[in-house]
């Protein structure tokens, strides 16, 4: 039907009746080459699903073109008459073309009717003999053809055929078709058209002749203003669809919602101005709509952060001898509490353990809070001895919240717990006690923890490297250690693998911190090793990183490589609706060590971190991508050793 040359995507298109591998094949080749504004298959997708993107995709694209392609109107109609005519024998089990060839399987497996695909054709068609638009409702029949069968097409694909998607979809596939309309207004005018309503322009005071003429005028900022409102309605009307779908296409649709709203942002950010300029949404505004995109679906409220109702449930002892009777929370006060704690530290752990299922997460944040809280005795105040005790009143409420036994050891003798509380404990033991309980947890680890923050308040050089992995245990290990308790394992090997993690994970930040903490008084560099780098603690003080002191954070490096390299192995033994928390953990430490190594250990200046796009990339990974051993480590430049570089003026880029 089509003429030799007539329409570009042609050209490398099979021929009829060809083999159903290179029906596929094309319109692979068509959605991936095409050019497009945006993606059409998502990496977030599922791969099952891609094909069938693709094939829709296709089917839209060559359409499409039909109608805008062909600068005869009559040879336009024409072609659409063929391509529906091609529909039909799709849908008889007669395909020929090799877009419906590939198309045909799609609607087979998914079981699509045929009236989307038609509606679609009716919109080109219709962009053939209609130039202009009275009334808004005009505008809004010709959305219900040329965009919400989209809408409808993905649903289908996804396997959703409820009537509540359906209407949540439309709203938000006209509000972005309308979104589109007002923000090529230009170019509309230049193929004769306008979407604008002629009588919604004219109660602006708007003439079609101004229009025609593009000139601006307050009176078409008034018009403007009153269509942005109108399409943030309808955006607002489909934002419930991303809550009610699959997460991986939750994420797609708000997207999608997100970069509609950006164009109406971008329209009012130049002025109103869409007759004369076309405002676009950049990569970088792209990324962020990503990262706002991912944001939401990790951390809208749910019901494992929202307060739960659940009966009063007291973990702690009934037959305490204290005094003064506490006021205790119940359990599921003390989780959303925990929450909140976590919340409001902006950890950057705090993305992954959204990755867990409701009860491990809920496990993992009772663990943060109170590992925050023992942190946090060393900032309470200037004095040593009120330090110490602080975490001497934490070991003691820990041991009382499990075993209902009240004294705390203040260096000399046991005594009676104190009254007043502290800062926190009402708040998390209850939901601590109740992790420890659920995953038999030993609560030596949390002592240990609590041993490694003791061990900050008088210990400021370490001797040898096993005095320092001492350290490490108690500050990191530990937390791989109860960590690996709520992934779960049935492994022994885990524990040692968790340990290995812990260790790498804070060799790295040494590395990264050594000059920091040489400013706070501490070196945690063992001092055999820098005897064997000839490197003076005064050396961690200077502007910039001396040779000798490069190689020594070398030297380190190679250390934690070895940790990560060994410790990954604890994917494969951990619980499957885990391994994307610890894949993301141990991917984000392990790209901070590499990009480290790539600035020659630059860790004087400037504090090495990971850019947001990188860490978004990584929660998306994580959250849709394979998780195993073999691509959880960052990959590194093992024969990139530039000795005598400029050291600490290099900065993380």
């Amino acid at each position: 039907m089509l003429h030799p040359g007539e329409l570009e995507i042609a050209k490398n298109a099979p021929p009829a009746g060809c083999s159903p591998e290179a029906a596929q094949q094309f319109t692979k080749w068509l959605a991936t080459h095409h050019y497009e504004n945006f993606n059409v298959v998502s990496w977030m997708l599922p791969k099952e699903l891609h094909r069938h993107f693709y094939n829709v995709y296709a089917y839209c694209r060559w359409a499409d073109d039909l109608g805008d392609e062909i600068p005869d109107t009559a040879r336009a109609l024409e072609l659409l008459d063929w391509w529906d005519s091609e529909l039909d024998l799709c849908y008889e089990g007669k395909p020929s073309h090799p877009i419906f060839i590939a198309l045909s399987q799609t609607i087979r497996d998914k079981n699509i009717p045929k009236q989307p695909f038609a509606d679609l054709l009716k919109a080109f068609r219709q962009d053939q003999t209609t130039k202009r638009y009275q009334t808004w409702d005009e505008m809004i029949g010709y959305c219900v053809y040329s965009a919400n069968p989209v809408g409808r097409l993905v649903l289908y694909l996804c396997r959703y055929r409820d009537e509540q998607r359906q209407e949540l979809s439309d709203a938000t596939c006209t509000a972005l078709q309308l979104a589109n309309f007002w923000q090529d207004v230009s170019r509309d005018l230049e193929k004769g058209r306008i979407y604008i309503p002629l009588e919604l322009a004219a109660q602006h005071g708007v003439s079609e002749n101004e229009i025609v003429a593009r000139q601006f005028s307050i009176r078409y900022v008034s018009l403007m203003k009153d269509l942005i409102f109108r399409t943030r309605q309808l955006f607002a009307e489909g934002y419930p669809l991303a809550k009610i779908v699959d997460g991986r296409l939750s994420i797609d649709l708000e997207m999608f919602s997100r970069g509609g709203v950006a164009v109406l942002d971008a329209i009012e950010a130049m002025g109103y101005d869409t007759l004369n300029h076309r405002p676009s949404v950049g990569k970088g505004k792209q990324a962020s709509l990503l990262a706002r995109a991912l944001a939401s679906h990790l951390f809208s409220p749910r019901k494992t952060e929202s307060k739960p109702s659940a009966a009063p449930e007291q973990v702690f002892p009934e037959n305490l001898n204290n005094s003064a009777p506490q006021t205790l929370m119940n359990v599921s006060d003390s989780y959303y509490e925990c929450h909140r704690i976590a919340r409001g530290s902006k950890s950057s752990f705090y993305p992954a353990f959204f990755l867990l299922p409701k009860p491990k997460r809920d496990g993992i944040v009772a663990l943060y809070a109170f590992m925050r809280l023992i942190d946090d005795v060393s900032d309470e105040s200037d004095q040593l001895i009120i330090k110490q005790r602080g975490l001497a009143r934490w070991r003691a409420a820990l041991d009382e919240a499990v075993t209902g036994e009240s004294q705390v050891f203040d260096g000399t003798a046991a005594r009676p717990l104190p009254d007043s509380d502290l800062y926190g404990e009402r708040e998390v033991l209850p939901a601590l006690v109740d992790t420890i309980e659920r995953y038999n947890m030993p609560t030596r680890y949390l002592h240990d923890l609590i041993s490694g923050a003791e061990m900050d308040l008088t210990i400021q050089t370490y001797p040898t490297f096993d005095r320092l992995r001492e350290y490490c245990y108690r500050v990191a290990g530990t937390v791989g250690l109860t960590c690996t308790h709520i992934f779960g394992f049935k492994d022994p090997r885990a524990l040692d693998l968790a340990e290995k993690l812990g260790l790498a994970f804070q060799l790295t930040n040494i590395i990264r911190d050594v000059h920091e903490d040489y400013s706070l008084g501490r070196v945690y560099i063992p001092d055999e090793d820098l005897s064997r780098y000839n490197v003076s603690p005064e050396d961690f003080g200077r502007s910039e990183a001396t040779l000798g002191v490069r190689e020594l954070l070398r030297f380190e490096a190679e250390r934690a490589w070895q940790n990560y390299e060994e410790g990954a192995g604890l994917l494969d033994l951990i619980d499957a609706d885990s391994r994307g928390t610890l894949w993301l953990l141990v991917h984000t430490y392990s790209a901070l060590l590499a990009r480290i190594e790539s600035l020659d250990f630059a860790v004087f200046g400037e504090r090495v971190r990971l850019s947001k796009p990188e860490k978004i990339l990584s929660i998306a990974r994580a959250r849709f991508g394979r998780h195993t051993r073999e691509n959880v480590l960052e990959k590194r430049d093992r024969d990139r050793r530039r000795a005598g570089g400029s050291g600490g003026r290099r900065r993380a880029g």
